[in-house]
């Protein structure tokens, strides 16, 4: 292009004249200004490129204002590169985005069902538990959980089971779901490793001993997933695990996520540390400062399995146990629990007042380094029901101790309650000073030594557990306000070496005053039958107690 044409103004500007425009329009030196006609195409030509600056700042401009709308838009435009969406988030999308979807016919991998499971992806607390009734759609939700950040490039996701077998099974699906969510994503076998093209990474183990654990000492990852965590003995492997949740990247966060269902041989550690602590749905802190949820799912969640109602008649033929589990997501009954008929819905009962007429009596299981357990309980006389309605329930009290809790206790009752007390505690052996069950009666508690017939007395529970063929109530009830006995005829095994009697190494002492009670209280058919009991009772000098 002609000079005069790319500079105009080193002509325009020119004064004493240098050049001239010939009337092909090219400019030559010699003095005097450009013609007027001439002089206008140079003031448009200028005219123009002004024109194009001033276009070129409004793009500038322009770019800016969409990178920052791109950047607003985040987790929608992530969603949509990722195929991973919710129903709220398709609603929430830009008319533009929608529609884009709608002329492409895009298909999204993954649609969470309403209720838990979305609630469960959709959890912002550090350690959350999604777990309760098999066909919840857990393990599908574990899955999808770390896709959420495999756009970043720094995301490191570990998902965990027991065992290799029990991994080959989400590995399956997931070669059926990531690819379809990520274009070009590629698993490594040997690794058993995810490779997505951000360069995040999703990774599949196992622990099936506590050393396995030393597998990922130095390893960091941003998301740790346990599928089925009740399979895990103890909780060691997963706090250790924790220690491993970390990342360089202050756009990710950190989550700890597992599943389960009810029961199996990490049920209990499980249960105090997500169940227990909190209402269910409620976030909490735990002792360790990690914000936890633990999110309850039922069959009736997963339409897509409870439908048929098949599923449903598959776990209804269970054992009871199993099916109070797996069916009904019952965390308060332990696998080879010894009392399955245990149902709080009927042996559990609201506080109220008791008529001063209705005999009361206790039953004591004493314990120093363990708890000692105190309970009351009274005899409704028209079916002969009885109820138990307090409970004391702690650890660390001497006989001084426990005889002043039970006092104290005591305060509103009419008149002095008499009761059995485990043989334990009128043992002299190796001491010759009072013992506890003679300490207990100098400060005015109508004590006698209990029946400790084992066998026995867990039948004895049994047959109170029993519904009353008349009256359809049960022999036995308790207060909802008696939580340790409540939690033990709940969670109690059975022992391994004898199944006619209960785990003796687990939490028993509310237990054991319960069988205490059954098994020595008053018989009270008729005030001659009682009459004649009293009468028939003996008081033995040795033992420093007497009948009531």
């Amino acid at each position: 292009m002609e000079d005069w044409k790319i500079n105009p103004e080193k002509y325009l500007t020119n004064s004493d004249g240098e050049y001239i425009l010939n009337k092909d329009g090219t400019p030559r030196k010699k003095g005097g200004r450009p013609k007027n006609t001439e002089l206008s195409e140079v003031k448009a030509a200028l005219q123009a490129q002004k024109s194009l600056k001033s276009k070129n700042q409004k793009v500038k401009k322009l770019r800016r204002s969409l990178k920052k709308a791109e950047t607003e838009l985040g987790k929608k435009e992530k969603a949509l590169t990722t195929n991973v969406l919710t129903e709220s988030d398709t609603k929430e999308l830009p008319d533009a985005i929608q529609e884009h979807l709608d002329k492409t016919g895009s298909s999204v991998a993954f649609m969470p069902n309403e209720g838990p499971q979305m609630d469960f992806l959709a959890s912002s607390e550090k350690d959350v538990l999604y777990g309760g009734a098999a066909g919840g759609g857990k393990s599908f939700a574990m899955l999808i959980d770390p896709l959420r950040y495999c756009h970043i490039k720094a995301h490191r996701a570990l998902i965990i089971r027991r065992s290799m077998p029990e991994l080959r099974e989400l590995i399956d699906k997931s070669r059926e779901l990531y690819p379809s969510a990520f274009p070009g994503a590629k698993f490594k076998e040997v690794e058993k490793l995810w490779q997505f093209p951000s360069g995040a990474k999703i990774e599949f183990g196992f622990l099936e001993r506590d050393a396995d654990v030393y597998r990922y000492q130095g390893q960091a990852y941003s998301w740790i997933g346990f599928d089925e965590i009740t399979h895990l003995p103890t909780e060691f492997g997963w706090n250790y695990l924790a220690s491993r949740l970390r990342t360089t990247d202050p756009q990710l966060p950190t989550f700890l996520r597992c599943t389960a269902n009810p029961g199996g041989v990490g049920a209990q550690w499980v249960k105090k540390r997500y169940v227990e602590p909190a209402e269910y749905n409620k976030s909490f802190i735990g002792s360790d400062g990690l914000s936890r949820k633990f999110i309850p799912a039922l069959l009736q969640d997963n339409p897509y399995l409870a439908e048929d109602g098949e599923y449903e008649r598959m776990l209804q033929s269970l054992p009871a146990i199993q099916r109070k589990q797996l069916l009904e997501g019952n965390w308060d009954i332990s696998e080879g629990a010894a009392f399955a008929e245990f149902d709080p819905s009927m042996h559990v009962i609201p506080p109220f007042e008791i008529p001063s007429y209705w005999e009361r009596f206790k039953g004591i299981d004493y314990g120093y380094a363990s708890e000692s357990c105190c309970l009351w309980a009274t005899i409704d006389p028209e079916d002969k029901t009885i109820i138990i309605y307090k409970e004391l329930y702690r650890k660390g009290l001497t006989g001084d101790a426990l005889a002043d809790a039970i006092t104290e206790m005591e305060q509103n009752e009419i008149k002095s309650i008499g009761g059995v007390l485990d043989t334990a505690a009128w043992s002299r052996t190796g001491y010759t000073g009072p013992t506890i069950g003679e300490i207990l009666i100098q400060k005015g508690h109508k004590l006698r030594r209990a029946d400790k017939n084992r066998i026995a007395g867990k039948i004895q529970i049994h047959e109170s557990l029993r519904p009353n063929r008349d009256t359809g109530r049960p022999r036995l009830q308790i207060s909802n306000t008696c939580v340790n006995l409540i939690k033990e005829l709940q969670g109690i095994p059975l022992s391994k070496s004898n199944p006619e009697d209960v785990d003796t190494h687990a939490a028993d002492h509310a237990y054991d005053a319960l069988r205490y009670m059954l098994m020595s209280r008053p018989r009270l058919d008729n005030p001659y039958d009682r009459m004649l009991r009293i009468k028939s009772e003996v008081y033995q000098p040795s033992d420093s107690t007497f009948g009531y």
